[in-house]
Parts: structure tokens; C-alpha cells; sequence
């Protein structure tokens, strides 16, 4: 069971502290890690909620360690807004990629460097690899822990719930492809930015990709049965497997969906209004 404020010890250098921020969106809450022993990277600093942010300047208290650096996923405002908090009390450099806001994004947010793909840094000995994932949202990375094996998974991958795409930041041919990615790497643990740690990382990518496939495939067979539909008409078809009360954020999926069939020359619309191409 996860408990926000409480340092876990997952792995050996892999710490991990729960932010007080529960929901339907964030799940038991969002993850912060902290990385190293001594040389402590904060990887996602969470909400800038008071109390998170003492638990971890307590978790690194209890570590015995100091924060050199900041890192950041994506700039959604559950996992960025804890760096400014932190920065401004340990003066340390904030790491992570900026976009347009689109209503979604934390515009508080005020990296000192860039993020790049293949960036690396040094964690205590070992390798921080910087795997940029856009999909989720353009300036998603994912982080790839080499001593240990474990890919840190942000809004990339969630345990126990798929993740939620938001056109026109997200973008759903880009997530899968950045799903496939990740099968390149040598995954032995996924630590999400929401749940426990996922301990079958090949078969999670692979299972997250044939769902998104089986999903197109109903939103194909919608605009099928359809014909000619606005989004409110095709989730009910196309997601009739899921509760009616979650529809609202399936449309967002929907939606994603329905731009990667557009692009492929697969569906077309016009005025909202969305169909086949015959």
C-alpha cells in the first residue's frame, strides 16, 4: 500500500516518497524518486504542496544525503511544481524540457538547463539516461536508471490504469512509437510517476501497445458502425466497455486516436463531425 510522506527504499540507490495529491487523474498520487544515497537527484518533485515538499527535505535528511540536481518527465502540474519550491531552498540546477502551454501545462516552471535525448548524468556512480517518450505530451522523458535497471516512467507508463492522451500537446502515434522505445533498453523494473513498481517491464510495454492497437481497432469499427459521428456519439461505441463516468476523459483518447487515423489518411472530418475514409 502506498502512503504519501514516507520514504520507501525500493532498490538499492531508489527511493521513493507518495505526494499527498490522490485523484481519478493521479491515481494514490504522484511519485517522487529520489536517486543516490549521497549525491541525491530528485527525480519529479510532485505539486508543490508544503507538506511534499518537507517530506522530501526529510527523506534526504534521512538519506544523509544533499540534492544535487532536480529532474522533471513533463511539466503537467502533479509533477513539475515541486522543483521551483526546492530550487529556491537548495539552489540546485532544474533539469527538464519546456513546451507551449495548452492549458495543461505548469507555467511556473523554470528549468536552469535543457533536456536532451541521451543526456546523462552521473547518480551516485551511476548512469541517469535522459530517453525522450513524447506522446503523453511533446516534452515527456522518460529516465533510465543503468545500475539498477529501472526505466522511471513518468505519465509514460502508470501501473494498474492507462494513460490519459491530450491533443494537441499529446499525440497518440508518437506515444506508441516511444512505447517501442523503450523495449530497446534492458528493462529489468518500470517505476510510474503514479503506482507501485512494475516488476514484468517487457511484457507491460508490450501489453500497453497491443491495448492501444485492440483501442484503434474499436475506434475504427465505430467510425464503422457510425458512419458519421462527433466524439460524444463515437466514445459511447468505441468505449462501451468502459464506465460512462469516465467517458468525459476517453473522449481525450478518442480524440487522439481519431488524429493519428486523420494523418494516416485512414478518417477525415469536417465541422466535428468525423467518418471513414472510403
Amino acid at each position: 500500500m502506498l502512503v504519501a510522506g514516507v520514504l520507501d527504499t525500493l532498490l538499492a540507490g531508489v527511493h521513493r516518497i507518495v505526494a499527498p495529491n490522490p485523484s481519478v487523474m493521479t491515481g494514490p498520487g504522484t511519485n517522487t524518486y529520489l536517486l543516490g544515497n549521497k549525491r541525491i537527484t530528485v527525480l519529479d518533485p510532485g505539486p508543490a504542496i508544503p507538506v511534499h515538499i518537507e517530506a522530501i527535505e526529510a527523506g534526504v535528511a534521512q538519506l544523509g544525503g544533499v540534492i544535487e540536481r532536480i529532474v522533471t518527465t513533463h511539466t503537467h502540474p502533479d509533477h513539475s511544481p515541486g522543483a521551483a519550491a526546492l530550487q529556491a531552498r537548495f539552489k540546485v540546477p532544474v533539469i527538464g524540457a519546456e513546451i507551449a502551454d495548452d492549458g495543461h501545462q505548469d507555467t511556473s516552471f523554470a528549468p536552469t538547463h535543457g533536456l536532451s535525448h541521451d543526456d546523462c548524468f552521473d547518480v551516485d556512480g551511476g548512469v541517469l539516461r535522459a530517453i525522450h517518450t513524447p506522446g503523453h505530451v511533446g516534452n515527456h522523458f522518460c529516465f533510465f536508471h543503468e545500475p539498477s535497471g529501472t526505466m522511471f516512467t513518468g505519465d509514460h507508463i502508470m501501473q494498474g490504469s492507462t494513460v490519459v492522451i491530450i491533443p494537441p500537446a499529446g499525440d497518440m502515434a508518437d506515444y506508441i512509437a516511444s512505447l517501442r522505445l523503450l523495449l530497446n533498453y534492458p528493462l529489468k523494473f518500470l517505476a510510474p510517476g503514479h503506482g507501485t513498481l512494475i516488476e514484468t517491464p517487457v511484457e507491460e510495454v508490450e501489453g500497453l501497445i497491443a491495448h492501444r492497437q485492440s483501442r484503434e481497432d474499436k475506434v475504427w469499427a465505430a467510425l464503422k458502425d457510425v458512419q458519421r459521428g462527433d466524439l460524444d456519439a463515437l466514445v459511447r461505441v468505441a468505449y462501451q466497455d468502459v464506465d460512462e463516468a469516465i467517458h468525459p476523459i476517453a473522449k481525450l483518447s478518442l480524440w487522439a486516436h481519431l488524429l493519428k487515423l486523420e494523418k494516416e489518411s485512414s478518417a477525415k472530418q469536417d465541422n466535428g463531425q468525423w467518418e471513414l475514409i472510403s
